[in-house]
């Protein structure tokens, strides 16, 4: 494995990749549930950098640009099969739309699994690419994000979802 550093309107951004340059991670700085940076293997910078996290930095520029609204990179996020399905229904939320928790444990045919899909969306690797950051409580207050709230309101707004803010805004 292999990671890399770039700068993002939301702060430093930490891209980890698998041999095969599958993206297997993206955390934000103080991300719950990132692990320990000495388990991402070796830090690319330069050239090398570039040649496996290139597509990944154009996909996120063109994002945060506002000129893309989908990721077509390969991913390979190590999660429980119940995590995957969780995310892979998190793949399916539309730009500038929101889902509830009970609204995810439906389509996975299981409408008793509200705390488990929070738990396995609050675990999600791929925050961004994997929009997590569109999932908000039934009452549709914001909810926990793995990269703070302030981050989650910052990615809905961008998406022109109309957030009420949980407090001032840290990202301009």
């Amino acid at each position: 494995m292999s990671y890399t550093v770039i700068d993002s309107p939301l702060g430093e951004l930490t891209l980890v990749a698998d041999d095969a340059g599958a993206l297997r991670a993206l955390y934000m700085v103080e991300h719950r549930h990132a692990p320990d940076v000495s388990t991402f293997g070796e830090r690319l910078a330069g050239d090398d950098a570039d040649e496996v996290f290139g597509e990944v930095t154009r996909q996120l520029g063109e994002y945060f640009a506002g000129e893309r609204t989908t990721f077509d990179l390969p991913t390979a996020p190590a999660g429980t099969p119940f995590q995957l399905a969780v995310w892979e229904q998190l793949r399916a939320i539309p730009y500038g739309e929101t889902r509830t928790y009970g609204e995810l444990a439906v389509a996975l045919g299981n409408p008793k699994a509200v705390r488990a899909v929070g738990l396995a969306n609050g675990r999600n690797p791929l925050s961004i690419i994997v929009p997590c950051h569109r999932v908000i409580g039934a009452s549709g207050a914001m909810t926990g994000f793995g990269g703070g709230i302030e981050r989650k309101e910052w990615l809905l707004g961008h998406e022109g979802y109309q957030v009420v803010p949980s407090q001032p805004a840290l990202f301009a």
